[in-house]
């Protein structure tokens, strides 16, 4: 009788702890996503901190090389955001008045077309203010974590110096086992892959995007560009995102005609990048279920905000090869994974087997 309550009483322990772990994160979310920022770029420059010191250049001589081009770059996108913001927040007043005039003139429109409606129940559904508001606050609270840079740059430095020592403190825990590193170099290079090809094309996305916005004559064209960058990080919805504020301008800018071509555009850049190109540079993939890779989307947004969001993919890869390192938890990081990662792996237990059956 106690050995059939056992398990369901540890799964009840682990469903408790692990709901205790996600509200302590949530609660300590300012501290974390610095610290997680910081994490993902040590990630990134690793293969470069390794490659110099087999070049034989200085540790600490390679550590500030990487240091120095993450600053420059990372100086180089505040100040460009940062002039771009803070003139869109100037002329955040004009737009929603510009705004409030086009719902008046589609509520007219409407009316000539004999489509009874509300006013007031059309102004709630599209508040002009609301919407302006709510963009403008995002923009400000991306400057404004692009302004915390100190704390994520002094954090890296120290986790670079520790990473590259982390296989060999792997293989005195594991006693020089073999395989031992296999789980620290799979989650490394899956991070790093994935990370590198959506780098590129996010670039791709952010250049067509602004090339585009610049010819039309859409307000900041370059800020645009920089968040349709950032935001194709997020799966599944990030370009979408992306796309809502140059179309509201463009709305407010040029009518309803050049609102829809700008809609376009940004369907067309993303389908032939993120539905044909992306997936077949990347191959297998990112070893995922498309629905795993939303709801991730879902939890790691409301428990680090957009932060949480633009890692969730690489946070969810890394648990879900941890996850496949343990028996007893294997079999959830096969539920995290995609059905054709899955396929695949049944495909090769069946030629095992067979070759074991025609061995005997």
């Amino acid at each position: 009788m106690n050995t059939q309550k056992r398990p369901r009483f540890g799964s009840l322990v682990g469903m408790a702890a692990f709901v205790v772990v996600v509200a302590g994160m949530k609660a300590a979310s300012s501290l974390i996503v610095p610290f997680l920022l910081a994490v993902f770029l040590a990630v990134i420059c690793l293969p470069l901190f390794i490659w110099l010191q087999k070049k034989g250049v200085p540790e600490l001589l390679g550590l500030f090389v990487i240091v120095a081009m993450l600053i420059g770059i990372w100086t180089l996108v505040v100040i460009l955001l940062g002039t771009t913001l803070a003139d869109f927040t100037r002329n955040v007043p004009l737009y929603q008045q510009r705004l409030g005039e086009v719902t008046g003139e589609a509520y007219t429109y409407l009316q000539k077309h004999g489509v009874v409606i509300e006013r007031s129940m059309l102004e709630d559904i599209f508040d002009p203010a609301r919407v302006m508001r709510i963009l403008a606050n995002t923009l400000n609270s991306l400057s404004g974590m692009l302004t915390s840079a100190f704390v994520i740059f002094l954090m890296f430095a120290f986790l670079l110096m520790e990473t590259a020592g982390i296989p060999q403190k792997i293989k005195l825990i594991r006693e020089g086992k073999k395989g031992a590193l296999d789980s620290y170099n799979a989650i490394i290079k899956g991070i790093n892959r994935y990370l590198a090809i959506k780098s590129v094309t996010s670039f791709v996305t952010g250049s067509l995007i602004f090339v585009f916005l610049k010819f039309q004559g859409v307000d900041f064209p370059i800020l645009w560009g920089m968040i349709a960058f950032l935001l194709n990080f997020i799966p599944n919805i990030g370009s979408l995102l992306a796309a809502v504020p140059p179309v509201l301008l463009a709305l407010v800018q040029f009518g309803f005609g050049h609102a829809l071509v700008t809609a376009l555009a940004f369907l067309t850049v993303n389908t032939v990048i993120g539905s044909i190109i992306e997936p077949r540079v990347m191959g297998q993939g990112v070893g995922l279920s498309t629905l795993v890779v939303f709801l991730s989307l879902i939890f790691w947004g409301w428990v680090l905000g957009p932060v949480g969001m633009l890692l969730s993919v690489p946070l969810t890869m890394g648990i879900k090869i941890a996850l496949a390192e343990n028996d007893a938890t294997r079999w959830i990081a096969i539920l995290l994974g995609s059905n054709r990662e899955v396929a695949r792996a049944l495909e090769m237990r069946e030629k095992q087997e067979s070759s074991q059956e025609q061995s005997l």
